[in-house]
């Protein structure tokens, strides 16, 4: 099976940078739940609205990011408040930033009586705006005080991507040396700091949050194959102009080897698009009345007739007598009514 897990954001954070504008509110989301997943185009989609809101300026994602709240990162941002020191927290992060997106990995590293934290897009650089990025290490300082203090700061931070703006907000909002057109982008934390136990500590709300949270990372890294990301893409797609293209932006694949995959799953794009076809088509005549020249071009087919030949393949029968079996009486009593 050559399942491949699309890079994505939790719908929690997604809300969160929203609700963490200028203005302090943000609109709504089409989320249900705060473990939904957006992928990455529609997370950089958000950001393009966020920079370009009136009030917006080069230091909005380091602002953002600092104003980024517990409930903001869901599972995580709990149990980092309940994490045992700086050093724990960043553990959980490294295990744990998934659940929050999968566009960029945590690592601790230690040497020299220092840790370094890193962050490291796994997406393409044009993927994500710079902003982006500062608005995650800017969290993640944020997060360091919820455990250390608001006084607390890290001994330096550190960016890949060029300053924009003036350097007083970044040492204003992360209290420390800021460098930009570095090697790694990371938070340089003492020894000391990273060791400092919490003088309250509840093992046992830690274990709670962390159960929860491998329950959340397993549900996850569950193998999700293409053919089904396919299917979900084909779902909400408008199928009379349906190709490739679309869902192999959507993970982030060329139409090339999202093809491949297909071929090594035991099926093809020609078979999903049939079957998604199908599936709508039936789902029209089960609960609507409309003609069979408006159905046609609503699941991509050229007309009535290639609706008819079509239907004759997937059921056997012409939609009309699909119709009739799978119609509710009453259903058609009233059909038969407004005729």
């Amino acid at each position: 099976m050559s399942a491949i897990e699309p890079p994505s954001v939790s719908a929690c954070y997604a809300l969160a940078v929203l609700s963490a504008t200028a203005e302090g509110t943000g609109r709504p989301g089409p989320w249900t739940s705060p473990t939904d997943r957006l992928a990455v185009g529609e997370m950089r989609a958000l950001w393009d609205e966020v920079l370009g809101a009136v009030g917006a300026g080069p230091h909005t994602g380091l602002l953002v990011g600092d104003r980024i709240r517990p409930e903001g990162l869901h599972i995580l941002g709990h149990l980092v408040l309940t994490c045992a020191s700086l050093a724990d927290a960043a553990r959980a992060a490294e295990r744990y930033h998934c659940l929050v997106s999968r566009s960029g990995t945590v690592t601790l590293h230690r040497r020299d009586g220092v840790g370094r934290v890193r962050y490291r897009p796994t997406v393409d650089p044009a993927a994500m705006h710079p902003q982006q990025v500062e608005a995650i290490v800017s969290s993640m300082v944020r997060a360091g005080r919820w455990i250390a203090g608001d006084g607390w700061a890290p001994l330096a931070v550190s960016f890949t991507h060029p300053r924009r703006g003036s350097a007083e907000p970044y040492a204003r909002v992360l209290g420390c040396p800021v460098s930009f057109d570095a090697p790694e982008t990371a938070i340089t934390v003492a020894d000391e700091d990273l060791d400092r136990r919490r003088p309250l500590y509840d093992p046992a709300l830690d274990a709670l949050h962390r159960a929860y949270a491998d329950r959340l990372l397993h549900r996850l890294s569950a193998p999700v194959t293409v053919a089904e990301r396919v299917r979900q893409w084909l779902e909400d797609a408008a199928l009379e102009d349906a190709g490739p293209e679309g869902p192999a932006k959507e993970l982030s694949l060329s139409v090339r080897t999202l093809r491949r995959a297909l071929h090594a799953e035991g099926t093809s794009w020609r078979a999903l698009l049939d079957s998604a076809r199908h599936g709508r088509a039936g789902r029209l005549l089960e609960t609507t009345d409309l003609p069979l020249d408006r159905v046609a071009p609503l699941v991509g087919l050229s007309g009535a007739t290639a609706l008819v030949r079509a239907f004759n393949r997937w059921e056997g029968m012409p939609p009309g007598a699909y119709r009739s079996r799978h119609r509710p009486a009453s259903a058609e009593r009233d059909g038969a009514g407004r005729g």
